[in-house]
Parts: C-alpha cells; sequence; structure tokens
C-alpha cells in the first residue's frame, strides 16, 4: 500500500474545515480542556466573523484566513463524541481529509507548546479518539499543550477546571501562537509551518492576552 502524500496547503483550492474540540456550556468555557474552542475564537477573531450557526451539531462561521475559504467549528457534541459533529460536517461540505484541521488541548505538552502534525494516532486524547475512530488518522492535527509544570493530582479535574489567573499569561500567548501557525499551514503548507511553530515558544514572547482578552483583568 502506497504511503499517503502530504498534503500542501499552499497549493490547494477549496474549503478547509477547522475543528477547535471543546465541551460546550459556560461552565467549560476557560478550560485548559476548550483550547479548541478558543482557538477558533481567536481565528473568528481576526478575520472578523462570528461563529454561531447550528449545523451538523456544531456552532461555525465562515471565513477567509490566509487566501482560503475557512469553516470556524465548535461540535457541541461533547468532546468524547467530537467525531459525530466533525464528520457531518465533512459530508455536508464534501470536504477531504487533508483540509481538516483538528485542534485540541495535550496535557502531556508543557503550556505554550505547540505539536502540528499532518497525520498520526489520537493519542490519550478522548476528542481526538472520536474523530480518528470515526475518519482514521489521515487529517492534520493541532495540539496545545496545558501542562502547567507542577503536579498534577487528577489530570480529569484540571482540565475540566478554570484557568488559574498565573496562567493566563501563557495562555494567551499560546493562542496567539497558535493562529498564527494555522496561517502558516494555510498559506505556506503544513511543513512549513512545523518547522516554525513546533519548537518551544521563546522565553520573551509578547504580552499576553492581547488578542483574546485572557491576559486581562
Amino acid at each position: 500500500m502506497p504511503a499517503p502524500v502530504e498534503h500542501d496547503a499552499a497549493s490547494a483550492d477549496g474549503l478547509w474545515i477547522i475543528a477547535g474540540l471543546g465541551n460546550p456550556g459556560i461552565e467549560y468555557a476557560f478550560t485548559p480542556h476548550n483550547c479548541g474552542f478558543l482557538l477558533v475564537d481567536e481565528l473568528a477573531q481576526r478575520a472578523a466573523v462570528r461563529v454561531e450557526r447550528r449545523e451538523c451539531q456544531a456552532l461555525t462561521g465562515r471565513a477567509r484566513l490566509a487566501g482560503h475559504s475557512v469553516l470556524l467549528a465548535k461540535p457541541e457534541t461533547f468532546m468524547n463524541l467530537s467525531g459525530i459533529a466533525v464528520k457531518s460536517l465533512l459530508a455536508k461540505y464534501d470536504c477531504p481529509l487533508p483540509r481538516l484541521l483538528v485542534v485540541s488541548d495535550d496535557f502531556d505538552l508543557p503550556l505554550g507548546a505547540l505539536r502540528l502534525r499532518p497525520r498520526g494516532s489520537a493519542g490519550t486524547h478522548n476528542g481526538l479518539r472520536s474523530v480518528v475512530g470515526l475518519l482514521g488518522p489521515e487529517f492534520p492535527r493541532l495540539r496545545l499543550g496545558i501542562h502547567p509544570g507542577h503536579p498534577i493530582r487528577d489530570a480529569a479535574r484540571f482540565v475540566t477546571s478554570p484557568w488559574r489567573k498565573a496562567d493566563l499569561p501563557a495562555v494567551g500567548r499560546m493562542l496567539e501562537r497558535a493562529g498564527d501557525a494555522v496561517e502558516t499551514l494555510l498559506r505556506a503548507g503544513c511543513a512549513r509551518a512545523m518547522s516554525l511553530y513546533n519548537a518551544p515558544p521563546a522565553a520573551d514572547a509578547g504580552a499576553a492576552g492581547d488578542a483574546t482578552g485572557l491576559g486581562k483583568e
């Protein structure tokens, strides 16, 4: 069986779907597990659009990013069933897997780190497991590191509890950098974005929360 050919976003035509994974409800809005939703909000703000149309068990918004037509999506199925909404959106818009970008948190990465891959396994993330289980592994994914760097007794409670105020500046910087990574992926392809953003973030990164408000009181 031939190896899959890596998709070059820079030469692609057609719609991209960017699905941020998270849990619906105000109680989960600013929790580590909702980093996918928060990045969709960041991208929507950059494109000056709203993600509020209900379709395929998701909230969606059409946008133009880095010269590409994009559907921003937040599945409303709760994390463990994320694949249901994502699969429905792909079918509705006849979007091929290489133009699906799934964004999730990653407890195994330090807060602020990004990991972009053109394909791969779901690891231990239940939302990614749901998507991979229904669609297979051949789609790009962007993981956002959430581990705060100190011991966590109850990981499940940590990821669904609000961010500590002390962590918000780092979260804001990460979302801004992740937004840049997505735009680079769309404009120049996955390999280029990986080379620029999979490295650890610079220690002197800019002030947090300017675009998201997360770092502001």
